[in-house]
């Protein structure tokens, strides 16, 4: 039989390898099996091998020479690639299937569902479709990816950059520009889990200090990315004609809250602490809660008229929805600033300090910078989040690769009444921040504002896969909506030039 697949697979273990490739062997198109090896194996230091398989001294699959190496050794129309150093376990003729449905659709690179080894049981383990906003560096196509072959040669033929943690992600990119990238929505394979953190504790790995010489490269794999789409707008912005028309205060500050009883009170006073030189006042908007939450709104806006506490008339709102009822509101000032209900400012300077900054940086949004504590406001790690892959001339276009624009946020009401908030509670802020930098420059503040909590009530703290799988789901539609009016924005203005 002609071989059709040529497998590459990293090196852990000769016990764990030989698992793998056992495994892989069990489909007889399967022709050629190199084991990925970091370059610079001193001889006489290169590890056993199970027979018939080859020693591929060439680095990490997130380098770009890598992959230079790779391709050099192809010669069969598909290409298996196994990303993880542990132990594989393949379905029945799952290879087969996944050779069978390559050819058939046409893809670039194919990936499928597979199931987790956790704690000992075996656990369903689906991941999304691919589409058009599906940009973020964390996309997980699971661990076992079949490429057709002249397809992922062409994508490394083009890279040009030197990558020492974003090939593997510009590799992707580029595939996607040619060909799709196929979801099987089959579970074909096991894997064992690696990464035992809950999702609340795994969100903020992108923004973590250690980690942003890697940011950093994937931002230039997807700012290219974007040129080469017709996705990129360039660092030109529609000036901000901050209005003469009359507010009742300068600013607002916005709680939506539900069933907060242990925090809000904290929430609400670290609000009204405040020291401006403007007047500003607070909407809380209860969204029916059934605890205590009420009532102690309800005690503090007796003693203090600035605490609009404001029920909405109907029950069908999410996070989005409450902040749309709290700025179409007649008493919601010029700036409408964001707090969590179970978070607190830092100090009395913050209203200040961000309205000060929607007049200096001459913005219609501002993003500021939180310090993560646990419930005592202890300081957790990894600490401080100031999101400073956000650049002036670059912020707006990476934006599209992350999954969120940092906190607190902060508004212009004029732009945010005409936009308004999708009426969810997951991804809602994202959506908005993207529709305003389309046109408008964000300001950021990169000293903490506030004190952002993370516990067990926290409404992405501990999620099941289903559910990770959602709220990435409709941040990569979010992301599929913003390309397709970028690209919109940027075509008519080339139809003018």
């Amino acid at each position: 039989m002609n071989k059709e697949i040529t497998c590459f697979l990293p090196y852990s273990s000769v016990e764990d390898v030989t698992k793998t490739v056992k495994e892989i062997r069990t489909c007889e198109q399967v022709g050629d099996i190199y084991i990925v090896f970091p370059d610079g194996i001193q001889t006489g230091h290169a590890p056993s091998l199970p027979d018939e398989c080859k020693l591929l001294p060439a680095g990490l699959l997130q380098q770009t020479q890598t992959w230079k190496t790779i391709v050099s050794h192809i010669q069969t129309p598909y290409t298996l690639l196994y990303t993880q150093a542990l132990p594989l376990q393949v379905g029945a003729y799952a290879i087969e299937r996944m050779l069978q449905v390559i050819a058939a659709t046409g893809a670039g690179m194919l990936y499928a569902d597979r199931y987790k080894i956790k704690d000992g049981q075996s656990q369903p383990y689906p991941v999304n479709d691919y589409q058009e906003g599906s940009l973020r560096d964390d996309f997980d196509f699971g661990s076992l990816l079949l490429f057709h072959s002249s397809t992922l040669i062409d994508a490394v033929n083009e890279m040009d950059a030197d990558y020492q943690a974003a090939a593997l992600y510009d590799l992707r990119l580029k595939i996607a520009k040619r060909k799709s990238l196929f979801h099987l929505q089959e579970f074909l394979y096991t894997e064992l889990e690696t990464d035992f953190r809950k999702s609340g504790e795994k969100i903020f790995d992108y923004v973590d200090p250690k980690n942003r010489q890697v940011q950093i490269e994937m931002e230039q794999a997807c700012t290219r990315y974007l040129k080469d789409t017709g996705a990129w707008l360039k660092p030109e912005f529609t000036p901000v004609e901050f209005s003469t028309e009359a507010f009742p205060v300068e600013a607002t500050v916005v709680i939506p809250v539900r069933n907060r009883e242990k925090t809000i009170e904290g929430a609400v006073r670290s609000v009204l602490m405040q020291k401006t030189d403007f007047p500003f006042n607070l909407i809380v908007v209860d969204n029916h809660s059934t605890d205590r939450t009420t009532e102690i709104l309800r005690d503090i806006a007796s003693g203090d008229p600035r605490l609009i506490h404001l029920i909405p008339g109907r029950d069908d709102l999410g996070i989005g929805g409450c902040w749309t009822a709290a700025i179409i509101h007649p008493q919601c000032g010029k700036f409408a600033i964001q707090l969590d209900s179970d978070d607190q400012y830092i100090d009395r300077n913050v209203v200040q300090t961000v309205v000060d900054a929607f007049y200096e940086q001459n913005c219609a949004m501002v993003v500021g910078t939180y310090k993560m504590v646990n419930f005592h406001l202890e300081e957790i790690p990894p600490g401080i989040i100031d999101h400073k892959e956000w650049t002036p001339d670059n912020g707006r276009n990476n934006a599209l690769r992350i999954n969120g624009l940092g906190a607190p946020r902060a508004f212009y009401t004029p732009v945010l009444r005409e936009i308004k908030i999708p009426n969810t509670s997951y991804g809602e802020d994202y959506a908005v921040g993207l529709a305003i930098s389309r046109n408008f420059q964000i300001g950021r503040i990169y000293h903490p504002l506030y004190l952002c909590r993370r516990w067990d009530e926290n409404s992405d703290a501990s999620l099941d896969v289903n559910k990770v799988n959602a709220h990435n789901r409709y941040k990569d539609s979010i992301r599929t909506i913003e390309l397709l009016a970028r690209k919109k924005k940027i075509s008519t203005i080339l139809q003018f030039q």
